[in-house]
């Protein structure tokens, strides 16, 4: 849960670089409360609750996104190739899955040169 948090404290910031822990659990625990907001509009009989969440995470995922692109070397503009059918969701989840580059880059210092969070 601290990385979902950690990232929404990062609500709208795309530099720097973004780990695959950080962008995967972001997206684990997004999904999952999607997933139940999902569940209660069912009950509710309305979308209104997962509209809600997809426009209040739109940001912080984009810019998740970005910085996990910055982790492995690549622009952040790589992250409109998702917008291509099938083809671009194969290599956007092939980027988010490749590991970052240990050293720094052009986009700041190696994030897991610094002590792993809880």
């Amino acid at each position: 849960m601290n990385w979902f948090i950690e990232v929404l404290k990062k609500y709208a910031v795309f530099s720097g670089r973004a780990r695959r822990q950080e962008y995967w659990m972001f997206t684990l625990i997004s999904s999952l409360i999607y997933v139940a907001l999902y569940l209660l509009g069912l009950v509710l009989d309305s979308q209104a609750p997962q509209l809600l969440l997809s426009v209040a995470l739109f940001l912080p995922s984009l810019a998740v996104s970005v910085r996990r692109l910055h982790d492995t070397g690549k622009s952040g503009w790589w992250v409109l190739i998702g917008l291509v059918p099938c083809v671009g969701f194969i290599f956007m989840i092939i980027f988010m899955a490749t590991e970052g580059q240990r050293d720094a880059n052009q986009y700041g210092p190696d994030p897991k040169a610094y002590p792993v969070q809880p």
